[in-house]
């Protein structure tokens, strides 16, 4: 149950980067920007925060917005690299 949960809020999170970023993809490059940022984010919100540590509750606003803020980081690198520039 908790792998179906993480790939709706994966496809979600990736799409509402990909809005932000004007990314065009499918159900299944947002899935895997989505949770792809989410790692990135927790790590980078780990970095800062030293201990890295999030609630376990998908939906909690805090976890959210670090994985949107990680889809949208990844998303940014990715247009660096392919077009060279951020849009």
């Amino acid at each position: 149950m908790h792998l179906i949960i993480a790939l709706v809020m994966g496809g979600i999170i990736g799409w509402l980067a990909g809005m932000v970023m004007r990314d065009q993809g499918g159900i299944i490059w947002n899935i895997i920007v989505g949770c792809i940022g989410s790692i990135i984010g927790r790590l980078l919100f780990g970095a800062f925060s030293g201990n890295g540590h999030l609630t376990q509750n998908p939906f909690d606003v805090k976890t959210l917005a670090v994985a949107f803020l990680g889809a949208v980081i990844l998303l940014a690198i990715y247009n660096l690299i392919r077009r060279g520039s951020v849009r």
